[in-house]
C-alpha cells in the first residue's frame, strides 16, 4: 500500500495531485483544512490537505481458486479477496440505503401531485428548510415547464430552472453593502458581529480606500472592546468608545469628515425588549445610518424571528447572515427575507479577516439552497 500526503489550495487542484501521482484506483483516507499563520486571522490563507493511498496490487486478477483433492485442507482465500468481497458487500449496502432515503423523500403528500424529478427538487429545498408556500410556488413554475416540455426535462434543467425560480423570487429585495457613511451592526450574543465588521471595515481600507473609524457601544465586556482596538491599531484608525447618547453625539462629530463610520453594539438577549429600549437611548439612528441586523444561521429560525420582532421599534436595512460554514441548510435566511422584505448585506463563512466575507446577491442563496449542498 503506497501512502502520501498532498497539499493544495482546494480539494479539486487536490484531486488532479493525487490522480497524477497514484492514479485513478487511489482512495481518500483523509482530508482537512489546514491554515498558515497568520496575525488574528488577518490574510490568513487555506489549504486542503488530502492523505491518499493506492495498492499497487489493485486490479489486478484475483488467483482462481479450484476445488480441493479428497483428503486435501481447502485453500484459504488471501486476505485481498476478503476485502473485496466485504467491499462489495458494504457498497451494496449503502446502495439499498441510498434507495430507501430517495423514496422517503416522496413522502411530502403536497409535492405529489408533481413528477417524481420536480418532487425530488421540492425536498431538497425542504430539507434545507425552505417554507413550503415558496417551494409550491418553486413547483407549479417548474410543472408549467415540464408540460411545454412534454416532460422531456432533465435533472439538470429542472435544477437550472429551479435556481432561476428562486432568485427571480428574491430579487425584489435589496442586497449589497452599505451606501451610507454610518454603518451600524446589531444582534444577539455571539453571532460575530464584531469580526463581521472588522471584515467590512478591512475591505473599506484595504479594497476602497475609504478614511474610516470604529465606534463601540459595547462597554459590558472588556475583551469586546480589546478586540475592536485590536482591529483599529492593524488597520490604523480611531475607536471610540461611547457609554451614553451624548458620548455618541460626540464621537460622530469627531469623525465628521471620514468616509465610513463602523459602529460596534453589544450582543444581548434582544428578545427582551429591555435591551432594545438601552440600544436605542445610547445611538442616535439618523438618516445617515444604515443598521444590519447580524443573525447567525445555527440559530432556530424562530428565534430569530422573535429576534427580529424585538427590533420593531428600529429601522432595520438589511440582514447579515453568520456562520454559513458552520451549517448545512440555509433556507431559514430566506424564509427570514422574504417575511420581512428585507434583503441582505452579506454572508459570511469562516473567521478570516479580511476574508469569508461575501457581498449578498440572490444568486448566492439560489446556488446555497439549490446548489452541491443538497446532493
Amino acid at each position: 500500500m503506497k501512502i502520501k500526503k498532498f497539499m493544495a489550495p482546494n480539494m479539486s487542484e487536490a484531486m488532479k495531485q493525487i490522480r497524477l501521482e497514484l492514479g485513478d484506483q487511489a482512495v481518500i483516507l483523509n482530508s482537512k483544512v489546514v491554515q498558515r499563520k497568520g496575525f488574528l486571522g488577518f490574510m490568513k490563507k487555506r489549504n486542503i490537505e488530502v492523505i491518499a493511498a493506492v495498492d499497487p496490487d489493485a486490479g489486478k486478477n484475483s488467483p482462481v481458486l479450484t476445488a480441493p483433492a479428497r483428503g486435501e485442507k481447502p485453500a484459504r482465500a488471501p486476505d485481498a479477496s476478503v476485502r473485496s468481497e466485504k467491499e462489495s458487500l458494504q457498497k451494496e449496502i449503502a446502495a439499498l440505503k441510498k434507495v430507501v432515503q430517495e423514496v422517503s423523500k416522496f413522502a411530502n403528500p403536497a409535492y405529489q401531485k408533481y413528477p417524481l424529478p420536480i418532487q425530488k427538487r421540492l425536498n431538497a429545498g425542504s430539507q434545507q428548510g425552505l417554507d413550503e408556500s415558496l417551494l409550491l410556488v418553486i413547483g407549479d413554475a417548474l410543472y408549467e415547464e415540464w408540460e411545454k416540455a412534454n416532460g422531456n426535462l432533465t435533472e439538470d434543467e429542472i435544477l437550472k430552472q429551479a435556481k432561476a425560480l428562486l432568485q427571480k423570487k428574491l430579487a425584489h429585495l435589496t442586497y449589497g453593502g452599505s451606501r451610507k457613511k454610518y454603518v451600524n451592526l446589531i444582534g444577539p450574543t455571539g453571532v460575530g458581529k464584531t469580526t463581521t465588521l472588522a471584515k467590512m471595515a478591512a475591505q473599506a481600507v484595504l479594497e476602497k480606500k475609504e478614511k474610516i473609524a470604529f465606534i463601540t457601544t459595547d462597554t459590558y465586556r472588556i475583551a469586546a472592546i480589546e478586540q475592536l482596538k485590536t482591529y483599529a491599531n492593524l488597520l490604523n484608525v480611531p475607536l471610540e468608545v461611547v457609554y451614553k447618547l451624548s458620548d455618541f453625539k460626540k464621537a460622530i462629530e469627531k469623525f465628521s469628515d471620514f468616509d465610513r463610520v463602523f459602529i460596534d453594539t453589544a450582543g444581548r438577549n434582544y428578545r427582551e425588549l429591555q435591551y432594545v429600549r438601552e440600544l436605542s437611548g445610547l445611538i442616535d439612528f439618523h438618516a445617515e445610518m444604515e443598521t444590519f441586523l447580524t443573525l447567525s444561521l445555527t440559530m432556530k429560525e424562530k428565534d430569530m424571528k422573535a429576534v427580529f420582532d424585538s427590533f420593531q421599534s428600529i429601522r432595520i436595512d438589511r440582514f447579515i447572515f453568520t456562520k454559513l460554514d458552520e451549517t448545512s441548510t440555509y433556507g431559514a435566511a430566506i424564509n427570514l427575507m422574504e417575511q420581512y422584505g428585507k434583503g441582505c448585506a452579506y454572508v459570511t463563512n469562516g473567521q478570516d479577516v479580511p476574508d469569508d466575507m461575501l457581498e449578498a446577491t440572490p444568486g448566492i442563496f439560489a446556488e446555497y439552497v439549490f446548489g452541491e449542498n443538497d446532493k
